[in-house]
């Protein structure tokens, strides 16, 4: 008798036991699965905006110079190389406040994210956006524009979601051209950056070869003289000269003193004897004398011809190397070229309304099967 009544409630307790679970587990499926898409199914079949995509594509490059070895230096020249760098540049200055700033001053960005058509969840400031200030928008605002970047081709895709169709390719427009320009302004930071020195020290080369033949003329016109070294050598040439003719002189002296010491023509002999040696004192004086002789002008002379070399030298260097950071400046030019242009879209794409019900679905059931599980399991342990 005990073991048929125990038995009999054990039948009573669990219809109700499983009926409970079974209450459990359809208020934690109305909570999590049924009423989620419910919600999903009416914000995305009749409240959620359409969304407009406009999207352009664009490569920064620069005409570097490749070297390549072997056969593909015979085969390549110069060609456009990727600018990877100046790539990253342009993405952050697209996604950054700065560009935000100017596309809300141009455009009037904040209005037309503030337009009552404009549902309630991506309306801004809105039911869900009480925060209206500048970081707030500019948060909103990467929720709208991207870029992807292909490492393989250098392809920038650039992405700008509206809730109109011209709001979305206006914004594209409008950030292609500031990223050009913005590559236009970092092209002409590295032109003056390379040419700027360059130029500096080209006018100092000059001033330094003007300095340089002001006091070699200046030295020419105060000691009367053009160049020493030449002139000097001129000057010794004739010295020899002379002291041919005065050793002439002195043998045909002394021969017509020997033959005739009464002649009349040893006085004019001995005259011009006499005479050869004061001009050779006085060229060799010229030239070897301590008080303006030409050897005491030649250390100055040659210092200062030394200097003006030099600085001829440095000058024609300092052009050169103002030629060639003027090469460099055109070779790191940098180009964004549009591959696509920003297009108009004629329908919506965003948001997906089948799939994103669906996917809500999805998720609400999987999170249901855990839920039930963990209760089933708590459940069970309790028992």
């Amino acid at each position: 008798m005990d073991l048929t009544a125990s038995t009999v409630v054990i039948k009573e307790i669990r219809p109700s036991r499983i009926r409970r679970l079974r209450r459990r587990f359809d208020a934690i499926f109305l909570a999590v699965v049924f009423a989620p898409t419910l919600l999903a199914g009416v914000y995305y079949g009749v409240i959620a905006s359409d969304s407009f995509v406009s999207e352009s594509r664009f490569v920064v490059k620069s005409p570097q110079r490749q070297t390549p070895s072997g056969l593909g230096a015979l085969l390549q020249g110069t060609a456009f190389s990727r600018s990877q760098d100046d790539t990253y540049s342009v993405h952050d200055f697209v996604l950054s406040r700065d560009a935000l700033k100017e596309l809300d001053q141009t455009l009037n960005l904040r209005a037309a994210l503030s337009d009552a058509k404009v549902d309630f969840v991506n309306r801004f400031p809105g039911p869900l956006h009480r925060d209206d200030s500048f970081e707030a928008l500019h948060r909103h605002y990467l929720k709208h524009v991207s870029i992807d970047y292909d490492t393989k081709s250098s392809i920038s895709v650039l992405r700008v979601r509206a809730f109109t169709a011209a709001d979305s390719r206006n914004v594209n427009e409008l950030l292609l051209q500031m990223g050009e320009r913005l590559v236009n302004n970092l092209n002409t930071r590295s032109r003056q950056d390379l040419i700027q020195v360059a130029e500096q020290e080209v006018r100092l080369a000059e001033e330094r070869s003007k300095d340089a033949a002001g006091s070699l003329a200046a030295f020419r016109s105060d000691r009367g003289v053009f160049d020493p070294s030449a002139q000097s050598g001129q000057q010794l040439l004739a010295v020899g000269r002379l002291r041919e003719e005065l050793l002439n002189a002195e043998t045909q002296l002394a021969l017509v003193k020997q033959v005739s010491p009464s002649n009349p023509q040893i006085g004019g002999l001995a005259s011009r004897v006499e005479a050869l040696r004061r001009a050779i004192s006085v060229e060799s004086a010229s030239v070897l004398g301590r008080q303006g002789g030409l050897s005491s002008k030649s250390p100055i002379y040659d210092r200062l011809a030394l200097e003006k070399t030099f600085a001829d030298r440095q000058l024609a260097s300092a052009m050169l190397a103002l030629d060639s950071a003027r090469s460099e400046a055109v070779r790191k030019q940098l180009y964004l070229e549009r591959l696509v242009q920003p297009n108009l879209p004629d329908a919506s794409v965003e948001p997906r309304r089948i799939r994103s019900v669906i996917m809500v679905f999805l998720v609400g059931l999987l999170v249901w099967g855990v839920l039930s599980l963990v209760v089933a399991s708590v459940r069970e342990h309790t028992e």
